[in-house]
């Protein structure tokens, strides 16, 4: 890993074992984009990779020097206005109106390690050496506006964080209309775009389309990340798949609004965007002060799909994730919620949670109803106090009962919303966000909180800090279930108002971090009903996040299997729920909902009670493999080696670290008869280590197993013999590996 720089050139060479990042001073005094893709050797000039042509009808920026047009460059921070044509990675309306920016090189600097990003989370190192970060400052010298570029390049992963900072230290106001945390001008467009898009109860389904010329986006204008469209897209080439090619994966460390684009021009050129949606954004920028955008992360690889996943993986789940809860093994839970919804008492609470501990659970998490006024949906939302009329003994006092049956005690919150039918609306109506003299929207009959007042989260926190340091938990489920609309903050000034979506988010962030801190061995869960912010912003607070409402395992496989082409294994909510499933009413056996569930935190969300004997023991036996494995899932190393979008038949694995053990979770959606013969190609083994596959008579190598693959024929394969069990729709299998000596 290292950071040259060739002041003679005006180049900067960021580069670790494998991957290149260049960048280089124009003579325009802009910064140019020369190079970003497989390791390349050091050398004295690069110039060679800056085409420059006279292309007819352009416009130029030096006079008498036709071929630099900005039109034709490939740039770092592009601007519109001044012979480029093409989408902005920042506007900045000046005093006088004018749009017109003008970013030129100033200075350089290099950090050893990674600086933090004020207010917002990143990725950290926690060693210098990890790795090294450049800032590169341009100027723009008509208003005095400085933007500083931030480049981090780690040690161990294909990978670069980018992000920008603003500083005016100029003598009038400025309006930031757009800022991106990231501009990438490519040499071509021989990509294909992979976005992950969806909605409630069926989040990043992986959509798949040519790059085209014209702009191809998605984005959010609803407050939150959202279960529509994930802040995360690949490029890759045509002939990459899972297993090989090059391919770039754009991730934004953000939980708000949010834009990631691709221009390709009609000269095959591309730039990508991503940050902040600029629509409705408008950040003002006084005298002195500065605006910090977003981290974005891009990472390169030509170890195909899986390659890119294992870059996101590692770097997500210990350098984005923090805290007590980043390398331990996740606690195996039960959720009340579709057991109970908001009909609960202390009684029945207890009933489940007894039962769950018999079957080996090490954890209990009420959830929604437990405060206030909630007997349905209508009421009490911000009154985070108990509801004693269902809870006698108070918070503590279940706690407390929870803790002496020997397990630990979770509580779900939702801190960012309110009923009017409240004390706290009551008490202060203007603490919600509307538009004065608007009507104002409902979602699931709530209301949003301005987080954007200091004032509102202020209240928020003294509450819920207040419940967490009196009584014995855990664990806090933190959800979030309607979108922002009307947005106007009565705390900002009409020439600000243009900042509330961000400050919002930022409000987020900070009741999380207050919280976190003073919390430091709880155990947060991200949730906005299931997936609708399950986003890296939130990766940095809470180490996991409910994945999806959904729980049924059929649709699970897609969705787990859309998700972790970003997010580690060990940051999915994964549970098993009751059949027939609430949300399809699909009956699925109990074996494939664990098999299933068990490629995340994994826990249950059903009354174990209604369980048949035979089922509660099949439970304890769940529950007793996942202890025993839970370490290699949640932190080994994961591959997708079948897609559920493509075929019947889903697949995917984890190993371990040393390549010892490994897991194959195998599913079939619908039976069949008189099937061909199936084999699964594994990934990731030893090829010269011997392995063998639990309740199979024969060993085989890694090389075998992953050329030739891991048989899964079974009685549909023609007819099943008398010993052999038959299958049924939505089956499942699991294939334990260990080395042989």
């Amino acid at each position: 890993m290292n950071i040259s720089v060739n002041n003679k050139k005006n180049t900067f060479h960021l580069y670790n074992d494998e991957i290149s990042y260049i960048i280089s001073v124009l003579p325009t005094r802009h910064l140019g984009q020369l190079y970003y893709g497989r390791r390349i050797r050091e050398r004295e000039d690069y110039s060679w990779l800056l085409e420059l042509r006279d292309r007819p009808m352009s416009s130029w920026t030096v006079k008498e020097g036709q071929k630099y047009s900005l039109e034709h460059i490939r740039q770092e921070y592009g601007v519109f206005g001044s012979t480029d044509y093409r989408s902005p990675a920042a506007e900045v309306v000046s005093s006088n109106g004018s749009r017109i920016s003008d970013f030129c090189f100033a200075d350089y600097r290099i950090l050893a390690g990674k600086p933090e990003l004020p207010g917002l989370p990143a990725t950290y190192t926690e060693d210098d050496s990890e790795a090294m970060t450049l800032i590169v400052t341009l100027r723009d010298d008509l208003n005095g506006l400085e933007l500083e570029l931030y480049y981090t390049i780690f040690d161990q992963c294909g990978a670069i964080a980018r992000s920008a900072r603003f500083v005016n230290n100029g003598t009038e106001d400025l309006h930031l209309t757009t800022a991106m945390s990231l501009s990438l001008d490519l040499p071509d467009s021989d990509y294909d775009w992979i976005q992950f898009s969806g909605a409630w109860a069926r989040e990043r389904y992986p959509k798949v389309r040519r790059l085209e010329q014209g702009i191809q986006s998605v984005g959010s204008m609803r407050g939150n990340s959202s279960h529509n469209h994930n802040p995360f897209f690949i490029l890759k080439r045509p002939t990459a798949d899972e297993f090989q090619g090059e391919a770039i994966g754009f991730s934004l460390v953000y939980s708000g609004n949010f834009l990631a684009q691709a221009e390709v021009d009609t000269y095959d050129t591309t730039r990508v965007l991503m940050g902040i949606h600029p629509s409705c954004f408008d950040w003002k920028l006084a005298p002195g002060e500065s605006f910090q955008t977003p981290e974005a992360v891009i990472s390169y690889t030509d170890q195909g799909l899986n390659g890119l996943s294992r870059n996101f993986h590692r770097l997500y789940q210990k350098r984005l994730a923090r805290g007590y809860w980043r390398d331990r093994e996740r606690p195996i839970l039960i959720n009340n919620w579709e057991a109970t919804y908001f009909d609960f008492n202390e009684e029945e609470i207890l009933n489940i949670a007894q039962k769950a501990k018999e079957c080996g659970v090490e954890l209990f998490v009420l959830d929604d109803g437990w405060f206030g006024a909630r007997n349905t949906e209508r009421a009490g939302l911000g009154d985070w106090y108990v509801n004693q009329d269902k809870l006698p003994a108070g918070i503590s006092g279940l706690a407390e009962k929870i803790e002496n049956m020997g397990m630990k005690f979770g509580l779900w919150f939702e801190p960012e919303m309110v009923n009017e039918d409240s004390d706290l609306f009551r008490a202060h109506p203007d603490w919600i966000i509307r538009t004065p003299g608007r009507e104002t929207s409902y979602g699931r009959h709530q209301l949003v909180l301005d987080f954007s007042r200091k004032e509102v989260v202020d209240h928020i926190y003294e509450m819920m800090a207040k419940i967490l340091s009196e009584a014995k938990i855990s664990y806090v489920k933190w959800d979030m279930n309607r979108s922002i609309t009307e947005c106007f903050s009565a705390g900002l000034p009409a020439d600000r108002q243009g900042e509330a979506y961000h400050r919002y988010i930022l409000g987020v962030y900070d009741l999380y971090e207050r919280l976190t801190s003073q919390f430091p061995e709880v155990l947060f869960e991200s949730c906005a009903s299931g997936g609708g912010r399950f986003d890296p912003g939130l990766l940095y607070y809470a180490p996991q996040g409910w994945t999806s409402d959904d729980t049924d395992a059929v649709e699970r496989l897609k969705i787990q299997y859309g998700t972790s082409y970003c997010y580690p294994i060990s940051s999915m909510g994964s549970h098993v729920s009751v059949s027939p499933n609430h949300q399809l009413n699909r009956n699925t056996p109990l074996h494939t909902r664990a098999n299933v569930a068990y490629f995340g935190t994994f826990g249950y969300e059903l009354d174990l009670n209604k369980l048949t004997d035979e089922e509660q023991e099949a439970v304890k036996e769940q529950i007793r493999f996942m202890k025993e494995h839970r370490r290699l899932i949640q932190f080994g190393t994961f591959y997708r080696l079948q897609s559920p979008f493509e075929g019947n038949i889903a697949s995917w694995m984890v190993v371990s670290e040393d390549k010892k053990e490994a897991i194959v979770g195998w599913y079939r959606v619908l039976n069949g008869v008189n099937m061909p013969y199936t084999r699964t190609k594994l990934m990731g083994l030893s090829p010269d280590t011997e392995y063998r596959v639990e309740g199979m008579d024969t060993t085989h190598f890694g090389d075998e197993l992953m050329n030739y693959g891991l048989i899964t024929s079974d009685h549909a394969s023609g007819s099943a013999s008398p010993d052999e069990e038959i299958g049924q729709d939505f089956d499942s299998r699991l294939y334990l590996l260990k080395a042989v000596n």
